[in-house]
């Protein structure tokens, strides 16, 4: 085993209720722990895999911040998610056996490697790992629906705002603040993903800076006003 893979145990993981079922018994346990039973260390800046890599796994982040992107006609690369602690990344993988975007941490992370081919096995006996697994891609639909509303329908406002709404939510659910966070990504990749140029974003974090909504320092960003943000993504509820 290199210096890259570790053992893992799923039972014994604070992240089990995140990314793994809750109801499997022991024995489904035990499976589960022998088919996930590898981490991989991941460093900054590093991929964890690339467009056009044979598609073999799946991965469960244990720590740490992903981003996806893909290489557009013109050479630019377009920012296409931000995954973080809990979250599964490599789905695109599925639907033609090979990547279709490149996994870059953008701080050291750690990931679990779950091979597909024996996870799907699992799921056809397990009831309960195939629901969740469904839930996984159900998830990632519903998401990229999201940034297609996003970048079909909103302001450069209303986007940031709900950018910054989508990210505290899901980090509150690993146990993080509701009001504040650390951007692991750049405003640069903050605008590839929304569709907006840097200057835009930058433009729109100082606007809500000077109306008391937030308040950011570098890349820490204090949320001073949820309702304010929600009202900008959904201003019917104001009225």
């Amino acid at each position: 085993m290199d210096s890259q893979s570790i053992k893992v145990a799923c039972a014994s993981c604070n992240l089990r209720e995140l990314c793994l079922p809750v109801g499997l018994n022991q024995e489904e346990m035990d499976r589960l722990n022998s088919v996930i039973s590898i981490r991989r260390r991941i460093k900054r800046g590093a991929s964890l895999f690339h467009t056009g890599d044979k598609f073999l796994s799946l991965f469960a982040v244990r720590s740490g911040f992903f981003k996806t992107h893909v290489t557009t006609v013109d050479g630019r690369n377009q920012v296409t998610g931000f995954q973080m602690t809990g979250e599964i990344i490599g789905l695109d993988g599925i639907v033609n056996d090979h990547h279709s975007c490149d996994a870059v941490a953008l701080e050291d992370a750690e990931v679990c490697v779950m091979p597909f081919d024996q996870i799907e096995q699992l799921s056809r006996e397990f009831t309960t790992l195939q629901h969740h697994v469904h839930k996984i891609m159900s998830r990632e639909i519903v998401r990229d629906h999201g940034v297609m509303l996003l970048l079909g329908s909103m302001r450069a406002e209303e986007r940031l705002a709900a950018f910054l709404l989508n990210l505290v939510q899901r980090l509150h659910a690993r146990g993080f603040s509701q009001s504040e966070l650390i951007l692991r990504m750049t405003r640069e990749e903050i605008g590839s993903y929304l569709g907006m140029k840097l200057e835009t974003v930058s433009r729109t974090f100082s606007k809500f800076v000077e109306d008391g909504t937030i308040d950011v320092k570098q890349r820490y960003v204090h949320i001073k006003n949820t309702d304010a943000l929600n009202l900008i993504v959904n201003p019917q509820t104001g009225r």
